[in-house]
């Protein structure tokens, strides 16, 4: 109980992501005429793994299962770069079917520099590993992006007038975890803070006729080539940062010990 309160204001925005994530996939899965594509199914696959494995670490982390709460954490080594290729992918694919139909992409903006964003989130995290707090904060900044987007699509789907207000919304969210602990938890307004940033960097390049040009770059990318370059790449980064290299020594100090 001790861990729900402390952490009762993380634990709610992942519920809520879950829940908003559960709306915007219903009738694409369950609808009378529901027929998900493979696109689909696996946004599905990977989105949900990646929150239950926050909400799973959140409550480890809360529990004091210190030991347990690092090996679990191994497995972002790979759920991390899939979160990644994954959002390149669909990046790559929503280019694509706007380069078919001639309408464009108008969400090539924020697909482009959020899944950067992403990566870049995740990869911080474990270069700022030692410093636990801070570490904790750009995973979590990771919930604060998916809730964006799903009130993004909220939004498209009940009340596009409205969607503006959404990367708003996105922002006071990470705003009010900045005000929660001001010392460690400017990667979470950092995070909020994207959508702003992303809608600025649009009308940047409208204004200078790039979105067509960015567009058809990133539409026409080999979709396999480049997925399996950005999960190798971003694996390779997290290795870089030593999380493996300091799992196995501490295994080694465990074992050392028990001897």
């Amino acid at each position: 109980m001790s861990n729900i309160k402390k952490y009762i204001f993380e634990y709610v925005l992942i519920i809520i992501t879950i829940a908003l994530t559960v709306s915007g996939f219903w009738n694409i899965f369950l609808g009378a005429d529901a027929k998900p594509t493979p696109y689909q199914t696996l946004h599905v696959i990977v989105n949900f793994s990646w929150l239950f494995l926050m909400l799973y670490q959140l409550s480890l982390i809360g529990s004091n299962q210190t030991i347990k709460h690092k090996r679990v954490g191994l497995l972002i080594l790979f759920f991390g770069p899939l979160l990644f290729a994954h959002a390149v992918l669909m990046a790559i694919h929503s280019a694509h079917k706007g380069l078919v139909s001639g309408q464009g992409d108008f969400l090539i903006v924020q697909n482009v520099f959020g899944t950067l964003e992403l990566g870049l989130i995740i990869l911080m995290a474990f270069i700022l590993k030692k410093r636990r707090k801070i570490h904790g904060a750009f995973l979590f900044s990771t919930i604060v992006l998916m809730n964006g987007i799903s009130i993004f699509f909220l939004f498209l789907a009940v009340a596009p007038q409205l969607i503006i207000y959404g990367m708003y919304i996105t922002l006071f969210i990470g705003f009010l975890f900045f005000l929660k602990d001001i010392r460690n938890g400017w990667p979470i307004l950092l995070s909020g803070s994207f959508f702003v940033i992303n809608d600025s960097i649009g009308k940047l390049l409208l204004k200078y006729d790039l979105i067509q040009p960015l567009t058809e770059f990133v539409g026409t990318l080999p979709k396999v080539m480049t997925v399996i370059g950005t999960f190798v790449a971003l694996l390779i980064g997290l290795v870089l940062t030593g999380i493996v290299k300091k799992r196995k020594a501490n295994k080694m100090q465990l074992v050392t010990g028990e001897m």
